[in-house]
């Protein structure tokens, strides 16, 4: 058996390296030098990693040659000759220009180096670089990122601060339009699937303030629509918990919600409004509680009648706090993302 002695240094570069480095097969190794530095028998850390005795002891060898940096210098990779040197330029290029497909970058690559390589030998390259395939999000046209990057650092966070000490109750405040309509979702079949299409358009409204800490909701529904007076009617439920603490509410530019008849009622019950910047969905967490909302309830589900629809929607809701808590806590963190001027000028 060959011995090795790992120094701590060793130890937390395999670690890293184990999670974060690009290319699997250098994982694979990191993750067997890491267990063999804990002192598992070759043979466990074969049957762990899925590689056999003759691979785990040419990796032994690797790193007894040349340290963590061996390991990296993946033999399979090499193998992409020709490609290895244009690395640096096709990276380059794919970070400014990424492709849509993987047939995309195919012809991309044959168009600057010249050479041709199949679809299979071309996925991996991509994802030696780091790359993956992604859903491409987007950025309200008119949002103005710097403008959010303050709003986020001088009014959003120190109240969340408070928040987090329990010296302030910070709720975010949307309003969610839920129309008894198909709403198609992905799933996993033999053939294509399809879901009947309820007949009529009702719909059921819901506003709602989200605590940011404690992700409790405070709620207001109807099936005809969200007007000043359900803002109003938020507004004193809210005031009716009797918090002790003070109270801001971080909500949108929606003009039911920012008229007088509002403001002048979260004055008189001492409630704070915070604005968010114009165009900032982003900004305001409930919104991902809509979007799991939807995913749970409605994608590829159909609901014979008005009131088994808005039954299971009112339900979620409902439930969130308690059947779906360990869910929303992952979702609902207190991350906000913000985008580059560059980003947002993006075609």
């Amino acid at each position: 058996m060959i011995r090795i002695t790992f120094t701590e240094e060793q130890v937390a570069q395999l670690r890293y390296e184990r999670f974060h480095h690009p290319h699997p097969r250098v994982q694979a190794k990191m993750e067997a030098l890491l267990l063999k530095s804990e002192g598992l028998a070759h043979k466990e850390i074969c049957r762990i990693v899925g590689i056999t005795g003759n691979t785990l002891r040419a990796y032994l060898r690797e790193f007894l040659a040349g340290g963590v940096d061996a390991l990296k210098e993946s033999r399979r990779s090499n193998s992409r000759g020709a490609l290895d040197g244009h690395r640096t330029t096709l990276e380059a290029y794919f970070r400014e220009h990424p492709p849509a497909t993987v047939k995309e970058a195919v012809a991309k690559i044959e168009e600057f180096t010249g050479i041709r390589r199949s679809e299979t030998q071309v996925r991996k390259f991509l994802k030696s670089l780091g790359m993956r395939r992604l859903k491409v999000g987007y950025v309200p046209a008119k949002a103005d990122p710097e403008e959010q990057e303050r709003f986020k650092k001088e009014d959003l966070e120190p109240r969340l601060d408070e928040a987090r000490a329990g010296r302030r109750a910070v709720l975010f405040v949307d309003a969610a339009h839920f129309v008894l309509a198909p709403f198609v979702g992905y799933v996993w079949c033999i053939v294509r699937q399809f879901v009947r299409a309820a007949a009529g358009r009702q719909r059921l409204n819901v506003l709602a303030a989200l605590d940011a800490i404690t992700h409790q909701l405070v709620t207001v529904a109807n099936d005809t629509y969200i007007n000043a007076q359900s803002v109003c009617q938020l507004l004193h439920k809210l005031a009716a918990l009797r918090l002790g603490i003070p109270i801001t509410l971080v909500l949108d530019n929606a003009r039911y919600q920012k008229c007088r008849l509002v403001q002048q009622l979260a004055d008189e019950l001492h409630i704070e409004l915070l604005y968010l910047p114009s165009y900032s969905p982003n900004l305001n967490l409930i919104e991902r509680l809509w979007k799991f909302v939807k995913k749970k309830t409605l994608n590829a589900k159909y609901y014979e009648n008005f009131a088994a629809f808005k039954a299971a929607i009112t339900t979620c809701i409902a439930d969130a706090p308690t059947k779906h808590k360990a869910e929303l806590d992952s979702l609902l963190t207190l991350r906000f993302q913000t985008f580059s001027k560059a980003q947002s000028c993006a075609a």
